[in-house]
């Protein structure tokens, strides 16, 4: 008796706490609801806010969210087992009788009766070999639940970092297109002049006619990749389309990266929640197993069953007493068991089966394991190559500004053709499209590690080993 008032206080007090604990976290996600809200109002948008705007704002993201609260509560259904189960039976509440006995040999008799029977039923199982396994599965699907969350709040802030860099790599790319329809009008007004003087022909001025109409075309279809950026982004971030956003369009390296491939494997294989699922899915698996094996071990539960009966009026008798009440109860307590002996041997065979899936999760870990170096692998590999790609396509731009105006002041002077500067032109467009695209194929790289690694990248190239000094030095200078 002292063990059960216990946990029924302890039950008491979960349940009391449990309501204070709920309003507590909804408070705290009401706070940044609010202040994602605020920073949503003033239209600006920053890199460093998408983490907050993706946890808070992300339609995806809340309805895995419901997926966690209802593991978390068939959790707590599972742990309930453990308490007594009490149920109340009433046959009629009330219920009236009315009858009447007809007898040729006895005097006949009448029934006129309001009766209650309510009963109460008391059932506390105290061995249940499947219960502790059910709690313990409920308890890892809710783990599981947490870390599918979690995963997938990852993989929208990368999503959406991704979107961000592809946005500012649509703008620089329509600003480098501007820019080219203005070296072609250049082009095409000193074509114009030196034909009005007579040092020019009619061929240049076509010619230059040509590249301008192809650069125009090349700007249209830069302006709408932006556009269609830009509603991706307001998409995965849950803005309304018609909004107008105020977001920094200047594309820049976003940090630095000082780890060695290593640390990077090892760092990602520890951290990495797909294998803590997997593992997960395993001890499932292998509690499954057991469940079914202990399904033919026996239940032992107490009982107590009190009945009652209230009455009011007579039965019977010849004649009707309205004023008569009679009541009666009884109570039984026993000590009671069940055991399912033998079902065909279903229940071992699903032992069986559920033991085999559990090897199979351990092939699944050791090919996850390999996907997930892979993936590090590759990744830090393709950062280390765009690292490069910066450095030399910022070169390559250097280059070919100096190349187009020497070939511009050739042409002023006439010792070089249109032609000459027209490709010089489109030299340097193109080595400013794959400087963009170099620190855009960087920046996504570089989420990408952070997101397998949940390694940090770094803000200075202070911060960089020394045995990568001199290509990140050269890396920070651009």
């Amino acid at each position: 008796m002292f063990k059960l008032s216990l946990r029924s206080s302890i039950a008491i007090y979960i349940f009391c706490l449990g309501p204070l604990t709920s309003n507590l976290s909804d408070a705290i996600a009401n706070t940044k609801s609010i202040s994602v809200q605020k920073l949503l109002n003033e239209n600006n948008i920053k890199y460093e806010d998408i983490p907050t705007i993706i946890s808070t704002n992300n339609l995806e993201l809340k309805s895995l969210k419901e997926l966690v609260s209802s593991a978390s509560y068939n959790l707590s259904s599972k742990i309930s087992k453990r308490y007594p189960s009490l149920d109340l039976n009433a046959n009629g509440l009330p219920q009236y009788l009315y009858g009447k006995n007809y007898n040729n040999k006895i005097a006949n008799t009448k029934t006129s009766q309001f009766k209650a029977n309510p009963s109460l039923f008391l059932r506390w199982d105290l061995i249940d070999p499947q219960r502790g396994l059910e709690i313990n599965s409920a308890r890892t699907n809710y783990e599981i639940a947490k870390n599918n969350f979690e995963i997938k709040k990852y993989d929208l802030i990368q999503e959406a970092k991704s979107r961000f860099h592809k946005f500012q790599q649509s703008y620089e790319n329509r600003q480098n297109a501007s820019t080219a329809v203005d070296l072609s009008l250049l082009s095409l007004k000193d074509a114009k002049s030196k034909l009005e003087v007579g040092i020019g022909t009619k061929f240049d001025v076509l010619e230059a006619n040509s590249q301008l109409a192809r650069d125009r075309q090349l700007l249209e279809e830069k302006k709408i990749i932006e556009e269609i950026s830009i509603i991706s982004l307001k998409e995965i971030l849950n803005i309304d389309f018609k909004k107008e956003l105020n977001i920094n369009n200047k594309q820049r390296l976003m940090g630095f990266w000082n780890y060695q491939l290593n640390q990077n494997i090892n760092n990602g294989l520890k951290n990495s929640l797909s294998i803590k699922n997997i593992n997960l899915q395993g001890l499932i698996k292998k509690n499954q197993a057991k469940i079914f094996k202990n399904a033919n071990l026996p239940i032992i539960y107490i009982s107590n069953n009190l009945s009652t009966t209230f009455s009011k009026g007579s039965t019977l008798t010849s004649s009707i007493d309205p004023e008569d009440n009679r009541s009666s109860y009884l109570n039984t307590i026993s000590l009671n068991f069940t055991w399912n002996i033998f079902n065909g041997g279903k229940n071992i065979n699903s032992s069986k089966a559920k033991n085999s899936e559990f090897e199979s999760e351990k092939y699944a870990y050791a090919n996850l394991k390999n996907i997930l170096k892979t993936n590090i692998t590759e990744t830090y590999l393709n950062l280390i190559k765009n690292q490069t790609k910066v450095i030399s396509t910022k070169k390559e731009i250097q280059s070919t500004e100096e190349a187009l105006r020497l070939s511009r002041l050739r042409y002023e002077v006439g010792i070089s053709t249109l032609k000459d500067v027209l490709l010089r032109q489109k030299e340097l467009t193109n080595a400013r499209t794959k400087y963009i695209d170099a620190i855009y194929n960087y920046n996504i790289n570089l989420d990408k590690l952070e997101r397998l690694t949940f390694l940090k990248k770094t803000p200075k190239c202070e911060n960089i080993n020394t045995d990568m000094k001199n290509k990140i030095y050269s890396l920070c200078d651009y």
